[in-house]
């Protein structure tokens, strides 16, 4: 199962929310471009970028962080947060980025996906399907869809899309343990790749989303759990980074060092 590390940026800065609540906000480093480096380092071999402001704006606002990213590192980078137009989408794939995750236009204006496919390959277009209890959420998970979760998969499934991520909001940023009946009950009635996002909190949850591969579940975006070193392989990363000890701490000066 590929593991992917997210980068979620808000006002330029490498942030974690809580559920998407913007009042719960985290900054672990300034720059977000350093958190792509630490993330290579630990030998990452895609990762997932998020534009916060843009989710609510709909404006590319962190657009030069992004760019800044993509030309520093050697591996594919997918990227999401407000993407509602074509020009939007060739705008980021011009730059180099490898996915653009379509997701409150996937509810409000499912042509431009349809659009997008016409125009570009199926690999290159996602949708991300963010659910709380079910029910798919929009622009920065302050609106609900009047659809089920597997009910917009089926409709992007039947203009050919082909991978979703799947992102449990009631678990996002929790480290409460992996949304596991919910992603499963997605895959099982949507039938397409999914990538699993949500709540991840250690190895164990690794080990239980292992188990839908057969359902098309084939990788998973892991954000707090890496940030908060959660997970025991983590410490011997950091023991062959210069000048790193083995403390069990990750705090934002050990980042920097990791990047300098």
């Amino acid at each position: 199962m590929l593991i992917i590390p997210a980068i979620d940026i808000k006002e330029g800065k490498c942030v974690r929310l809580t559920r998407g609540d913007f009042t719960q906000k985290k900054i672990y480093l300034d720059n977000p471009c350093d958190m792509a480096i630490i993330w290579r380092k630990q030998n990452a071999k895609m990762l997932h970028v998020v534009d916060l402001d843009a989710a609510l704006t709909g404006e590319m606002v962190n657009f030069d962080r992004i760019r800044d990213i993509v030309n520093v590192l050697d591996i594919p980078i997918q990227v999401g947060g407000g993407i509602r137009s074509v020009a939007a989408v060739e705008k980021y794939l011009e730059i180099g980025v490898s996915r653009v995750v379509i997701g409150s236009a996937a509810v409000t204006n499912p042509g431009l996906v349809a659009d997008l496919l016409k125009k570009y390959r199926r690999s290159q277009i996602v949708v991300g399907i963010d659910a709380e209890n079910g029910i798919p959420k929009i622009k920065g998970w302050t609106e609900s869809s009047n659809m089920m979760d597997y009910e917009l998969g089926l409709e992007m499934k039947k203009i050919g899309v082909e991978r979703v991520i799947y992102t449990d909001i009631t678990r996002d940023g929790t480290l409460e343990g992996v949304g596991y009946e919910t992603t499963k009950r997605f895959a099982e009635k949507a039938g397409m790749k999914v990538t699993a996002s949500g709540g991840v909190s250690s190895s164990e949850d690794l080990h239980k989303l292992r188990s839908l591969e057969s359902l098309g579940v084939d990788s998973v975006i892991i954000g707090k759990a890496l940030y908060e070193c959660n997970f025991p392989c983590q410490e011997m990363w950091y023991a062959y980074e210069q000048g790193l000890g083995i403390d069990g701490e990750f705090s934002t000066a050990r980042r920097k060092e990791c990047c300098s």
